[in-house]
C-alpha cells in the first residue's frame, strides 16, 4: 500500500457533468482503498459546458472542440497538475492535439483498457460507445496499433440507435428498460461475430447494463482509466505514454 499521493491529478470535466461526477467518485474510492483512513485523491478539475461541446461535435467542428479542451488543459497544467486526463471517452478524438499543446502527460483512456485486455488474453473485442467512439477510430485503432487487439463495432443502424440513447437519454440521467434491451442485443450481436469480450467505452453505459450482465466478459474503460490515474498519482503503475507528452 502506498503511503501517500505524490502527484496531483488534473481532470478536464463537464463532458457531461454526470461523467465528471462518476470519475470523481471512482478516483476517490480507488484512492481510499489504497490509502485507507480518511484519505481521498488530491485532484484539480476544470469543468466545461457540455452543451457547447456537444453542438460543436454534432457539426463536425472538431478543431474548435480541441481548442476549448486545450484551454482547459492549460488551466489544469497551470494549476500544478502532474498529468491530465479527459473525463469522457468521445473527447479523446482530440486527445493527440491536447497532448501536443501541454507540457504535462495526458493519460489516454485506451491505454489502461488495452493493457487489461492484453493481460486477459483477448484478441478480438466488441466496442460500444457513442457513434464518434465507434466510428472515428481514435479508440479502436489505438487498441489495434498498440496492443494488437482486433476491434469490432455494431452495424451502422445499431451504432446510430446506441448513439441516440447515450446523447438523448443517458447524458440526461434517463435509463429506460427498452434501451437496456437494445444494448444487450448489440452485445450479443458482437459475440456472434466472434468478440470474446465487450469494451464499454462510454461513461454512461453502466447506467443501463452492469459489466456482469453482458453475455461475454465486459470491461468498463472509465473504471480502468480512474484506477490507472490513481496508480500514476501514487507513483506506481505505467506512466502516461511518451507520445502523449506533446
Amino acid at each position: 500500500m502506498a503511503g501517500r499521493q505524490t502527484q496531483l491529478i488534473g481532470l478536464i470535466g463537464g463532458m457531461s457533468w454526470e461523467s465528471s461526477a462518476l470519475y470523481y467518485r471512482l478516483i476517490n474510492e480507488a484512492a481510499h482503498r489504497r490509502l485507507g483512513g480518511h484519505h481521498n485523491a488530491r485532484s484539480l478539475m476544470f469543468t466545461l459546458d457540455f452543451d457547447e461541446l456537444n453542438d460543436l461535435a454534432a457539426r463536425g467542428e472538431w478543431e474548435r472542440v480541441a481548442e476549448v479542451i486545450i484551454t482547459a488543459a492549460r488551466h489544469i497544467e497551470a494549476g500544478g497538475a502532474a498529468f491530465a486526463m479527459l473525463t469522457a471517452v468521445t473527447a479523446h478524438y482530440v486527445a493527440d492535439k491536447v497532448a501536443a499543446a501541454i507540457r504535462i502527460p495526458l493519460l489516454h483512456i485506451a491505454d489502461p483498457a488495452g493493457r487489461t485486455l492484453q493481460a486477459a488474453g483477448h484478441k478480438r473485442v466488441g466496442l460500444l460507445g457513442t457513434r464518434y467512439t465507434m466510428e472515428l477510430g481514435f479508440f479502436g485503432e489505438r487498441l489495434e496499433r498498440q496492443f494488437g487487439i482486433e476491434v469490432l463495432v455494431p452495424p451502422e443502424d445499431e451504432r446510430t440507435a446506441l448513439h441516440r440513447i447515450i446523447i438523448d437519454e443517458l447524458t440526461l440521467g434517463v435509463a429506460k428498460p427498452e434501451s437496456r434491451a437494445v444494448l444487450l442485443h448489440l452485445a450479443k450481436g458482437l459475440q456472434a461475430r466472434g468478440a470474446g469480450a465487450v469494451v464499454s467505452a462510454c461513461t454512461e453505459l453502466p447506467l443501463l447494463l452492469a459489466m456482469e450482465d453482458y453475455p461475454v466478459p465486459a470491461y468498463d474503460v472509465v473504471k480502468l482509466h480512474a484506477e490507472a490515474a490513481v496508480d500514476l498519482a501514487l507513483g506506481g503503475g505505467p506512466s502516461a505514454s511518451q507520445e502523449d507528452r506533446g
